[in-house]
């Protein structure tokens, strides 16, 4: 029998038991892939990563990440979550009060640069970089969209904005809703989506408002994801970056150089998260940076004893 520790760490939240929870296994060298994904369908957790040495020295650790259902190839709150872990278990070097730490990451999608600031010799915010957007496929068919949803029709017309899919490394779907009540009382149907819309779009669907329900945030969220073997994430870094693209780009939030976006999510799962985005637009209008960032909350730490 191996034994394999974990940390356990709610992520883009300042207290216990909201945000995201994830579990990081700071030791994946020998575990087998398919032991990899079998650990995540046990602990049941949105995703669960596993740190190894880079395949690059100028990195710092590979991440592998997995939801319950399979493997992804980047993800947010895993890659600001695991970062929280290293550092407060001493595997990167710890920074001055006030000062910050850039440290690479590498994930399926490629290195992912993240950044650290420090305080009282505890990582205080932690805020990884994403790669740029890209845009589309569009859905049409709105009214099975919002079948998919059990929201009425105009909720999402009356928006006057497109139901697109982008991606910063992985493709969601965005969704938007015209009232934070429509928001709340989705009621996501697996059927619809599988009968309707399973080979049009991604399995992850992302749906925001306008209104929200706490001062300071930008918009309020929720992700659906059945083909990750997650019903509702209570806080989606990986579509967060996206989310905030599809805001400058079609003059949801204003960008003058830079866009700071504040996404409530996670409020309707009784774990609410909000997620930092940072968008950089040229004098062109392209798209040239895409930041996520939060904080995280450390939860506890255990260990599975594995036949492998």
């Amino acid at each position: 029998m191996r034994k394999l520790r974990y940390h356990l760490v709610d992520v883009f939240t300042d207290r216990q038991f909201g945000g995201n929870p994830l579990a990081v296994f700071t030791n994946g060298r020998g575990i087998r892939v398919e032991t990899m994904q079998a650990i995540a369908k046990e602990l049941n957790l949105s995703e669960t990563t596993y740190v190894l040495p880079p395949d690059t020295a100028a990195n710092d650790y590979r991440v592998r990440i997995f939801t319950p259902g399979k493997e992804l190839p980047m993800a947010g709150h895993p890659t600001v979550g695991t970062t929280y872990v290293l550092a407060r278990e001493h595997m990167i070097e710890r920074g001055e009060d006030g000062a910050e730490t850039e440290i690479k990451l590498e994930e399926g999608v490629g290195t992912i640069p993240v950044r650290i600031e420090w305080r009282e010799g505890a990582a205080r915010f932690i805020e990884m970089r994403q790669p740029l957007p890209t845009f589309g496929p569009r859905v049409e068919d709105l009214r099975a969209v919002a079948e998919m949803l059990s929201i009425e029709l105009d909720e999402i017309e009356g928006t006057n904005l497109p139901v697109e899919v982008v991606s910063c490394g992985v493709p969601f779907l965005y969704v938007p809703v015209r009232s934070l009540r429509a928001v709340q009382n989705i009621k996501f149907r697996v059927d619809v989506w599988e009968s309707k819309l399973k080979h049009v779009v991604p399995p992850e669907v992302f749906v925001f408002t306008r209104e929200v329900e706490f001062a300071g945030s930008t918009v309020h969220s929720r992700m659906f994801a059945p083909g990750m073997g997650i019903w509702e994430d209570p806080a989606t870094g990986g579509a967060s970056g996206p989310l905030g693209c599809y805001l400058v780009r079609y003059g949801v939030v204003a960008c003058d150089g830079w866009a700071d976006i504040t996404s409530e999510q996670g409020v309707e799962m009784g774990r609410a998260s909000f997620i930092k985005i940072k968008i950089a637009r040229d004098a062109g209008g392209e798209i040239t940076d895409v930041r996520v960032g939060g904080e995280c909350r450390f939860m506890g730490e255990g260990y599975l004893e594995i036949e492998d």
